[in-house]
């Protein structure tokens, strides 16, 4: 590290390890612990500035950033006094391939009365989770399968009257129920998993699919275009495969709104009509008459080891049941594909979430030792398809069955108080009765997510802990500013998603106002500490998909 970031680092011990924070006078913003709002912004502004430098290179995994990123995380925890939580290790293992595709890819669109090419980055994105160096699809049929789902529970089937093995599908993003705004179609306004990227490229697949392309609109996906450019371009990070991803599609990859629209004209079809009867039950999928796809990628191929970092406050009564603080340390490094600033430093998204584990744990430390043991896990890979925490929950540290809960932290708020806490996939599981009695000491109220049509459920860490039945609460600030009001708050949040969200412009800002995340922080301790040091197992509530799995799971605790 240079001589400037050795100073800041020695900042933060003073702050974090030295004097401690329970000596600032604001007791009317002290938890529990004597820690004041004021000291935990202060603390999370130092670590935020470093882990969002430059010189952290975006914090890509498998990189020199991952290096710097890894080893600061296990030095504070070290400083901390909080031990490692693999075994005598701080560190996992996770096994990943890197795949930079060359952005000189093109898709060409050919029947006999139209031909057309798409590029790379503009009209269209292709990549492959085949870890290959070169995968390519020739003179594939193509067919508009609606929203590529199967669904036997809805009764619901996109692929029902058709046979898509080697040909090309294009799908539509979100689900029946945000098209049509029916809370009978699946779950209304709320995206189901169902309708994620993830899911339908896996469906594709299942279905024998060459190539998938999602069309992009920004509503129903939640987010622009450049998203898709910046996030899909430069390396890809995967699970390390044994069968090289062999059974997945050839291609996956998306095409914009106008793209895809003319791909339907030159097939003399409507692509807005037939987006309007693909969110009716009873669909069926419409052939792209003789128009037929041909797309060739390279990639440059590079297998790697990236790590999840595991710190742990072991329990002194029931050591084998566990509390676990979640936030993914990485982000999408550098492309060398964006002239200008091209590094994506990921300050807000998440290294604010990182950062909070130091904090916390530095809480926790202050504390009488707990009976259960507290976790505290940052995983690898999240933008790359959470596969940090997917290996994890494969790869448990700490068994699945006495997991008592997760929290997850992921974006922090950087706009200051809110009245309200926000639950991601509310109603979900009495951790939420946990939230509502902290916020209410500090005089906050819980509400459900204002945009459930974005997924963000299906999208952070806590996921693959519920996937395995662990009851898991991703809360955060809402948009209800204490100073400024609620049309100023989410003028905020969008102006981010806007112009921030996987871009190089979320960058840390010393002005930042962190208190909202610093009371956050708060409400995550205190339900950790209730937990803790109880014999409570939260439950998810009935009629919950994750439900079954956790009662199953149940029987195995000592």
């Amino acid at each position: 590290m240079g001589k400037i970031l050795l100073i800041q680092v020695c900042c933060i011990v003073l702050v974090s390890c030295g004097e401690s924070p329970s000596n600032e006078t604001d007791d009317a913003n002290s938890d529990s612990t004597g820690n004041s709002t004021t000291s935990i912004d202060q603390v999370l502004h130092e670590h935020v500035a470093i882990l969002a430098s430059d010189e952290f290179e975006g914090r890509a995994p498998a990189t020199q950033g991952e290096e710097l990123t890894i080893n600061y995380l296990r030095e504070h925890f070290e400083q901390l006094g909080v031990g490692p939580g693999n075994g005598d290790s701080y560190f996992q293992p996770v096994a990943v391939t890197e795949l930079t595709t060359a952005s000189d890819a093109v898709l060409y669109m050919q029947g006999s009365d139209y031909e057309a090419s798409f590029n790379y980055g503009e009209e269209m994105m292709v990549g492959t989770q085949q870890q290959l160096p070169y995968v390519t699809v020739q003179g594939s049929e193509v067919v508009f399968v609606g929203y590529g789902i199967v669904a036997p529970e809805r009764n619901w089937d996109d692929y029902a009257a058709v046979d898509v093995t080697d040909k090309t599908v294009i799908i539509l993003v979100n689900d029946p129920g945000y098209a049509t705004q029916d809370d009978n179609l699946f779950n209304g306004n709320s995206m189901t998993y169902y309708g994620r990227w993830t899911y339908k490229y896996e469906e594709a697949a299942r279905q024998g699919a060459a190539a998938a392309l999602i069309v992009h609109e920004t509503g129903p996906a939640g987010y622009g275009w450049e998203v898709v450019s910046s996030s899909w371009s430069g390396p890809q990070i995967g699970l390390e495969a044994a069968d090289l991803n062999g059974d997945r599609a050839e291609i996956e990859g998306w095409l914009t709104l106008d793209s895809a629209e003319a791909i339907f004209d030159g097939a003399g079809l409507n692509y807005q009509e037939l987006k309007t009867a693909a969110a009716q039950p009873g669909f069926e999928a419409v052939p792209l008459g003789d128009i037929q796809a041909s797309v060739s990628i390279e990639n440059s191929v590079r297998t790697s080891t990236s790590q999840n970092v595991i710190a742990a406050i072991p329990g002194t009564e029931r050591p084998a049941e566990s509390i676990i603080y979640t936030a993914h340390w990485d982000h999408l490094g550098v492309n060398p594909e964006v002239e200008g600033d091209n590094i994506y430093n990921g300050a807000a998204d998440n290294a604010t979430g990182t950062a909070a584990l130091l904090v916390l744990a530095d809480m926790h430390m202050q504390q009488d030792p707990p009976e259960r043991t507290i976790v505290f896990l940052a995983v690898t890979a999240e933008e790359s398809g959470l596969l940090g925490s997917q290996w994890y929950a494969e790869n448990p540290s700490y068994p699945i069955e006495t997991t008592v809960a997760n929290i997850n932290m992921d974006n922090l708020n950087t706009f200051g108080r809110m009245r309200d806490v926000v639950v991601v996939g509310a109603s979900s599981s009495e951790l939420e009765n946990y939230l509502e009695d902290a916020a209410s000491v500090q005089d906050r109220y819980v509400t459900a997510e204002p945009n459930p049509e974005r997924g963000y459920y299906y999208r952070s860490d806590h996921f693959n802990f519920a996937k395995v039945g662990i009851p898991a609460l991703y809360a955060e600030s809402g948009e209800d500013s204490i100073e400024y009001g609620r049309e100023w708050g989410a003028a905020q949040a969008q102006d981010y998603t806007d112009n921030r969200y996987h871009a190089p412009g979320d960058e840390y800002d010393p002005e930042w106002d962190l208190s909202g995340a610093a009371e956050d922080i708060r409400l995550y301790f205190e339900i950790a500490t209730r937990l803790a040091n109880s014999t409570d197992f939260p439950e998810w509530f009935e009629g919950n998909e994750f439900k079954a799995i956790r009662d199953s799971s149940s029987s195995a605790r000592p």
